[in-house]
């Protein structure tokens, strides 16, 4: 691709670090599909951060050679876009972005971490606080411990739910789930399940379950283990329908279905803060570091699930 050129009110950036997601997997599948690209071809990479290094006419408070990361997508016309999905993103040496999408990063958060904030932890976030509206010491549930559920379990237990219980059913992602900050880590297939989770619940049920797996048997399990008003909050995505076994008890206790899709611009903004003040490590994120030549093999093994990766991330 030639090395793009930053237009009026744009910055280019050299790109550092691109995190690789699941919505790169999907989109690459077909599953995902771009709403307002112009034609048939994209460069992948929703999750950016770099330097900046050159400025468009009239841009303003932004500096050559700041270090920044990029929000994931912006709103033109009353439309959300996506990088990486409806216009070019940062699978590539530069990458270009309206000067609002940036955000300035302090110079002791790595661009290995800064990339994936914005939607690896912000979406997680603002499906926490904003869509399931999680209240301290009540419980909430996560399911699907990678890249979004891991951090999940994080942010949960930063803003006090609890108990936090994580469902996954390879081991290793329940390992790390405790390690996140969970209280209790479950299988899935276990025959006990319906009542551990009750148990664990003290009899009430959970409060929030959020499904960052993306997959029907997760949403039916999930909505099962709610209490009274309690939300199950789809986050993974799939082309797959959603079903309530018991619509009458589900109408009985109040209960709520709620889709979610990444997250403000305020909230990478806050996140970066909180990241600064020591509040949030995302080292321990960090599964991989790749060059961009293997793109496709990251993109392989995060498919695969090879090494149980929470976020691999490329680098030019």
């Amino acid at each position: 691709m030639p090395t793009p050129e930053a237009g009026p009110g744009q910055v280019r950036i050299a790109v550092r670090a691109a995190g690789v997601c699941l919505s790169d997997v999907h989109l690459i599948e077909g599953m995902l599909k771009p709403q307002y690209l112009p034609g048939d071809v994209v460069t992948l990479g929703h999750e950016v951060a770099g330097v900046v290094d050159q400025l468009g006419a009239g841009v303003t408070g932004v500096e050559l050679g700041q270090r920044v990361l990029l929000q994931a997508g912006e709103e033109q016309h009353g439309a959300v876009l996506t990088r990486g999905v409806d216009y070019d993103g940062g699978w590539a040496e530069f990458a270009v972005a309206s000067a609002a999408t940036v955000v300035p990063i302090p110079d002791g958060l790595p661009f290995e971490q800064a990339c994936f904030i914005p939607d690896a932890v912000s979406t997680p976030w603002s499906a926490i606080t904003a869509t399931g509206r999680v209240q301290p010491g009540k419980a909430a549930g996560v399911w699907g411990i990678g890249g979004l559920g891991a951090h999940g379990v994080q942010l949960l237990r930063l803003i006090g739910a609890a108990p936090i219980v994580a469902v996954d059913p390879l081991e290793a992602a329940r390992e790390r789930a405790l390690e996140f900050g969970a209280d209790v880590a479950l299988d899935p297939a276990a025959p006990d399940f319906g009542r551990r989770m009750k148990e664990i619940t003290r009899g009430t049920g959970l409060q929030t379950a959020f499904d960052f797996a993306g997959v029907p048997a997760v949403r039916e399990q999930a909505a099962a283990s709610l209490g009274l008003g309690g939300r199950l909050v789809l986050v993974g995505l799939t082309d797959q329908p959603v079903s309530v076994k018991n619509g009458t008890l589900f109408s009985y206790l109040r209960q709520q279905i709620l889709g979610h899709y990444g997250s403000v611009p305020g909230d990478v903004v806050d996140l970066v803060a909180l990241q600064e003040l020591g509040r949030l490590d995302f080292a321990r994120s960090v599964s991989r570091v790749m060059p961009l030549t293997e793109a496709a093999e990251a993109v392989r093994m995060l498919s695969e699930k090879d090494g149980n990766p929470i976020r691999i991330v490329l680098r030019p």
